[in-house]
């Protein structure tokens, strides 16, 4: 899905939240989106999502006026929004549930899916009986079984430790090559952007303008960030964040951006 932004604005009152943003995001493209806390970043996403109109602007996908949400475009939150009174593979289930698929079918996609993303075995168990990781490897089963042609990640694995955060990373770059949908990601973790994204919109402090566009889609990616250090010095820069030339741990989420 091309996910068309064009002029698009955002005020809450006398908050003005995003300043005439205009993009186009490709079919099959990954943007990461990167700013201060507050800068507008998650309105976008609700925006695309059909969760907040605009002020002023529009916004399409494939052409067509986003107004309400729909099936094809998936959010997915920080927070794994798993009910805790249903199994894993309910959870997983009830997205296709919820579009009318057969309770029967449901399941049986869910089981693939938590095979997917490596939960085979614990399809029974609740989310309180599983760690963080697996939860969130639950909430990836979710958000892709109805094969969404636009993904919207809303800091996905911002709650979790650094080693589970690269391994679901890793699971979510294959889950993205085998599916191919169009993804928006917001995230503190430059690291992360780097790894993942296509391209980097980097914002400024509320209302939301891009300050600078990086376009990674040439560069080979795996989890040895050196050959994108000047990068990541210039991203932490705009973000007024002075970073070491060999310090590739830090993210901003202590930093208050």
């Amino acid at each position: 899905m091309k996910l068309s932004f064009k002029n698009v604005a955002k005020h809450f009152g006398g908050l003005h939240v995003i300043d005439e943003f205009s993009r186009d995001i490709e079919s099959g493209e990954l943007v990461a989106l990167v700013g201060p806390s507050g800068c507008g970043k998650s309105t976008l996403l609700h925006i695309a999502a059909g969760l907040e109109k605009v002020s002023s602007g529009s916004i399409t996908g494939d052409g067509q006026e986003i107004k309400a949400p729909h099936p094809e475009r998936t959010l997915m939150f920080q927070e794994n929004a798993l009910y805790p009174w249903l199994t894993l593979e309910q959870n997983v289930a009830l997205a296709l549930e919820f579009q009318k698929v057969d309770k029967k079918k449901a399941a049986g996609q869910a089981r693939v899916w938590l095979e997917n993303v490596k939960l085979k075995g614990f399809e029974s168990y609740y989310p309180h009986q599983v760690s963080g990781g697996m939860r969130q490897r639950a909430a990836l089963a979710r958000a892709f079984i109805s094969q969404p042609k636009a993904l919207l990640l809303d800091e996905p694995f911002g709650a979790l430790d650094a080693l589970t955060r690269m391994t679901l990373q890793d699971a979510l770059r294959d889950l993205i090559r085998q599916q191919g949908p169009t993804v928006l990601l917001v995230t503190h973790d430059v690291d992360e952007a780097l790894f993942l994204a296509d391209r980097i919109f980097v914002f400024s402090p509320r209302p939301a303008k891009v300050l600078k566009e990086f376009n990674l889609v040439h560069h080979e990616k795996t989890h040895d960030l050196s050959e994108f250090a000047a990068i990541r010095r210039e991203i932490l820069c705009l973000l007024g964040i002075h970073a070491e030339q060999d310090d590739f741990s830090k993210t901003l989420e202590g930093v208050g951006v």
